[in-house]
């Protein structure tokens, strides 16, 4: 089966938190057989700041932010057998929604893939005339890649017929142990880019944490952290392209997701970085949100922080073989049940269950 799948960027991850996601999925579906199309806006500097060639599992075709190239490339949906349309993709994304639908042809499946649910549903219910809650009834599939019984809730109350969360995942062929690197030595490593609905957690989790630990090296990656001031144990690296994350996880002590407010509010909303560093074998810490258990046992396979003074008491009270005996099981953890295999199976059997099936049917 054909996808068009029309998304921020495969082959960036600049500005980009979806990319290792849309790798991820569309790489093991296209193991099981699919034929996929992604088609991405050339915006944000995205293409200045690629960090994989274009791939051989997936035809990449990069538009120029014009509405006629949009039109253009929403023409191609017709060859489609399925259709999708992400959240964020960055540029007229009401216009590219109605162009897409229009010209998805019929008996093709159609799907809202949402990569930010939270931020999404805040927007709908502020908006009722908005596209997309208008075309939710007629959307086959929404898949997001978080939120749990909270967002499907949400959807369907929003006249959605079907709602199925696909979380994130590990790919074991791009995110896994390797060999430490002294220029990512340190107690805590943290890979975030500054956004308004992050920014706030991270001083509170990781700034918090690093002046309370002025002896100890703590790492920043990630867009945006320029003009922020710093504590002056913390070490700011700016950007750090994927093929760079492996070592990143592994040479710290430990390394810290922080999920950005409204993720940590919805719950079951882990970041690809929790799949990244238990992928790689890291010492996980976790700002506490609710459904983590779902993915990681806390205590034994991550560790979970309220605030920046448990971040702190959980680095110092690590040693090494602690650390490295929770990022063993969090690994083994993550191999056997949160792969991209085992996500794209589960994708695979709800597209084969929806194709040709009107969406109200699907509702059933």
């Amino acid at each position: 089966m054909k996808i068009a799948f029309y998304g921020s960027s495969l082959v960036s991850s600049y500005w980009n938190g979806a990319a290792t996601y849309y790798r991820g999925m569309l790489r093991a579906l296209a193991a099981l057989g699919y034929e996929i199309t992604f088609y991405e806006p050339d915006v944000y500097d995205r293409q200045q700041n690629r960090d994989i060639d274009p791939p051989d599992w997936a035809k990449v075709v990069v538009y120029e932010a014009t509405p006629a190239a949009l039109i253009a490339v929403a023409r191609e949906a017709a060859e489609a057998d399925i259709v999708v349309k992400a959240s964020g993709v960055g540029y007229e994304d009401e216009a590219l929604l109605r162009a897409v639908l229009a010209h998805a042809r019929p008996g093709a499946t159609t799907l809202f893939w949402d990569v930010d649910a939270p931020v999404t549903l805040g927007t709908l219910r502020k908006t009722p005339e908005h596209p997309l809650r208008r075309a939710l009834s007629r959307i086959d599939l929404v898949l997001t890649y978080g939120g749990g019984p909270p967002v499907v809730a949400a959807y369907r109350e929003l006249g959605a017929a079907h709602c199925v969360p696909i979380y994130n995942a590990l790919d074991p062929e791009t995110h896994h142990p390797v060999a430490p690197e002294p220029r990512f030595s340190g107690a805590l490593g943290l890979l975030a880019n500054r956004l308004p609905d992050r920014e706030a957690r991270i001083e509170r989790f990781f700034l918090d944490a690093a002046a309370r630990l002025p002896a100890e090296r703590l790492l920043l990656g990630g867009a945006g952290w320029q003009d922020k001031p710093l504590p002056g144990n913390v070490e700011r690296l700016g950007h750090v392209g994927t093929a760079d994350h492996n070592a990143f996880n592994v040479s710290p002590k430990a390394v810290l997701n922080v999920s950005r407010e409204s993720m940590a509010e919805t719950g079951y909303s882990p970041a690809t970085r929790v799949f990244e560093a238990a992928g790689a074998g890291a010492c996980l810490i976790t700002d506490a949100w609710v459904g983590i258990e779902h993915f990681l046992k806390p205590g034994e396979e991550v560790l979970v922080a309220r605030d920046g003074a448990d971040v702190a008491e959980a680095v110092a009270g690590l040693t090494a073989e602690r650390a490295q005996a929770i990022g063993a099981r969090a690994l083994a953890r993550v191999l056997g049940e949160h792969t991209y295999a085992r996500r794209a199976a589960e994708a695979d059997r709800l597209f084969r269950a929806h194709v040709n099936r009107p969406a109200a049917e699907a509702a059933e």
